[in-house]
């Protein structure tokens, strides 16, 4: 059942050597129009960068009632999540990355799309934040939609969503079995199997830093791929479908075909493209194999 509105909303970021972008996303926080009141946990998740004494001197933590708390415990996003719920004060729970901006009416924005639905996610947008080149290497799902798992459930990026702390704590959590990627899409269908709604929050912007070399863009897509099987390998039994034959020969074709050998006004991509749906492929192979499924 949606939620009212809170008395107190927590801003939980999993961080991990964070400390050259951590700021941007902090002052964009501190310069909300959310009226209501709410609190920042940073957890760090094992940052050897001095996040913690860059953060003592961080010149709004009072405005945030900023915390810092340690999840070094155990590696991943979905551990560093938990850790900052579990440390929380506030009846629902809003979720973002160190390395991300969220827009001045993000926190206004997922408060009320919790008032009509039972958890939310927000809007990406990459051109504010990156380069116009390097924008250009991911595409994101069209405005005022959520992704889809082809052919099953909407899912939405854990870098920006929100939902009660009891709904959280019903679910048992983020599933910190995914530690590379994929425990946000985890979280979105395990919830709506168990019957609650997951809506979007159109108007809760944040501004999406991708990866920047081809290295980064790489590794960040393979394990995205990875996820993807594994995803499958977790609820196949609950209807969720292979990927179409036809998908995959798109794919393919679109990685033979469309290749950086290939002059750039017969292709029509940019080398970043060709490479997220190269290493994509490639991670879902890889899921596929650690996995023992099938999902190409």
């Amino acid at each position: 059942m949606p939620s009212p509105l809170p008395d107190l909303v927590s801003v939980v970021i999993p961080a991990y050597n964070a400390t050259e972008l951590i700021d941007e996303q902090l002052d964009a926080l501190a310069a909300q129009d959310y009226a209501g009141r709410f609190e920042v946990i940073v957890s760090d998740n094992g940052s050897t960068d001095g996040l913690r004494r860059h953060l003592e001197n961080y010149p709004h933590a009072t405005t945030l009632a900023l915390r810092l708390i340690d999840s070094s415990d155990k590696p991943g996003a979905a551990h560093a999540r938990n850790a900052g719920v579990a440390q929380s004060k506030g009846e629902l729970i809003a979720f973002a990355d160190a390395d991300d901006r969220v827009h001045s009416g993000w926190l206004s924005a997922m408060v009320e799309a919790c008032t009509r639905y039972d958890a939310v996610g927000g809007t990406l947008e990459t051109a504010s934040i990156n380069s116009a080149a390097v924008a250009s290497w991911r595409p994101l799902p069209t405005s005022g939609t959520l992704p889809n798992i082809p052919g099953f459930l909407p899912v939405t990026a854990g870098c920006s969503f929100a939902a009660p702390r009891s709904l959280i704590d019903e679910l048992g959590g983020w599933d910190e079995e995914f530690t590379g990627s994929g425990e946000d899409f985890e979280f979105c269908v395990r919830l709506q199997l168990r019957g609650f709604t997951l809506g979007q929050a159109t108007d809760a912007v944040t501004a999406y830093r991708l990866r920047d070399s081809y290295l980064e863009h790489w590794r960040q897509n393979v394990a995205g791929g990875r996820a993807d099987a594994k995803l499958y390998a977790s609820f196949r039994d609950h209807g969720m479908p292979r990927r179409s034959p036809i998908a995959l020969a798109d794919t393919i074709a679109y990685i033979v075909f469309r290749n950086p050998l290939i002059p750039r006004k017969v292709r029509r991509n940019t080398t970043g493209m060709w490479l997220f749906h190269l290493a994509n492929l490639y991670g879902r192979i890889r899921g596929s194999i650690e996995n023992r499924v099938y999902y190409l």
